[in-house]
């Protein structure tokens, strides 16, 4: 099955589609990582994009009903060097080319990953179109062209949950594909109480991974998870020892209703945000963000603390980033990425409230900032020793 992509400033790669048939556009980023393909598809943060894996080899160990980090994959579309349509291994339930095409993601292999990710290194992230039915590359760049941008759109609203629900699963055992809303996992329960956790937390979903989940209800944590429009009384109402805002995709500071909301619920519960999340902290307590040239994406991010002078190596996904010089004074940066010098964490001076841009829960990655979470608990403890 013959396929193009093709990218907004004309460059043309032919190659072979795998997964669905038909046409996708979106903002062409790549990736890092090694391994861990299904949970990055499965990333909702990826909403509006497609994804190049700069691993030479994808699909070699398939997909399985574990390895999930949403209800779906929200991404545009998939670009790898080389796809293995055979899987290898035992945990593999199938294929990664059914696994696409089940959900209608249109995928293409045989480029010039390498190239490519060069290209967007050098020139930025930029729109682009994959397309197995549509093989006139002349055709296909007015339609890129023409496409959406994602800067200034919001898309949290596709990935966040329409209603609430409660999530009890560890990571000690995960459930498949539900992972975690089974018949334990009551749709729509509360927080209140805190009858299946030491703490009581309120996720708001912005496009929440699962293990973010799962790493709360590791830490003694009984979870409910929100809309991300949900009011701030909403929330309160659930009596929660603290609030978490998670990872998400698209422009942040087009979601101004997140951002509003939690200008709100500043100071009355604790607050930890994880990459999106940061971002919308961030942005209500005054600082602004921006786009970044091509974005971070990949499980061997150099991020130090600023704390402890310690250096981690983290698991991220973001094209935006918060502006240091546009930090109010009564917030601190407690993290750095040294690649780039940009923000990678900061906390409120007065309140209980820190946030970091990347993904301590990792999925995939390293767990070198599994202690944040520790963090989080520490400051409900305090908050309701208060």
């Amino acid at each position: 099955m013959k396929a193009l992509l093709v990218l907004e400033d004309g460059t043309t790669f032919p190659g072979t589609g795998f997964g669905a048939v038909g046409e996708a556009a979106g903002e062409v980023v790549f990736n890092t990582s090694m391994t861990g393909y299904q949970e990055i598809l499965t990333d909702p943060s990826y909403g509006g994009q497609i994804v190049v894996m700069t691993y030479p080899e994808i699909g070699n160990y398939g997909v399985n009903d574990e390895d999930v980090e949403s209800r779906k994959p929200f991404l545009r579309g998939f670009v790898a060097n080389e796809y293995w349509p055979v899987p290898s291994n035992w945990r593999a339930a199938g294929s990664l080319g059914s696994y696409l095409k089940g959900f209608g993601i249109v995928g293409i292999h045989g480029i010039d990953t390498r190239r490519l990710t060069k290209l967007i290194r050098s020139s930025g992230a930029m729109r682009g179109i994959i397309s197995t039915a549509d093989l006139d590359s002349v055709s296909l760049l007015a339609k890129v062209r023409s496409s959406e941008s994602i800067v200034g759109a919001d898309l949290v609203t596709e990935v966040s949950t329409e209603e609430a629900y409660g999530w009890t699963a560890g990571t000690g055992g995960w459930r498949p594909a539900g992972g975690g809303r089974g018949n334990d996992a009551k749709a729509g329960g509360g927080a209140e109480g805190g009858e299946e956790g030491l703490f009581t937390v309120v996720v708001y979903d912005l496009g929440v991974k699962y293990n973010i989940l799962r790493r709360l209800v590791d830490a003694g944590c009984g979870v409910t998870v929100v809309p991300s429009t949900t009011p701030p009384s909403d929330v309160l109402a659930l009596k929660p020892d603290g609030i978490v805002l998670s990872n998400g995709p698209s422009d942040p500071a087009a979601v101004s209703y997140a951002i509003e909301n939690i200008r709100v619920l500043l100071g009355k519960k604790p607050i930890l945000g994880i990459c999106m999340g940061h971002q919308i902290l961030s942005l209500a307590m005054g600082a602004k963000t921006f786009k970044l040239k091509f974005g971070h994406r990949g499980a061997n991010q150099p991020v130090m603390n600023l704390d402890t002078g310690r250096v981690e190596i983290t698991s991220q996904n973001h094209g935006f980033a918060v502006d240091p010089d546009t930090v109010p004074a009564d917030v601190e940066i407690t993290h750095i990425n040294l690649n780039d010098r940009t923000v990678e964490g900061v906390r409120h001076k007065g309140l209980p409230a820190f946030s970091i841009q990347y993904h301590p829960e990792a999925s995939p990655g390293p767990h070198d900032s599994s202690y944040l979470f520790g963090r989080f608990i520490d400051l409900m403890r305090d908050a309701r020793g208060k």
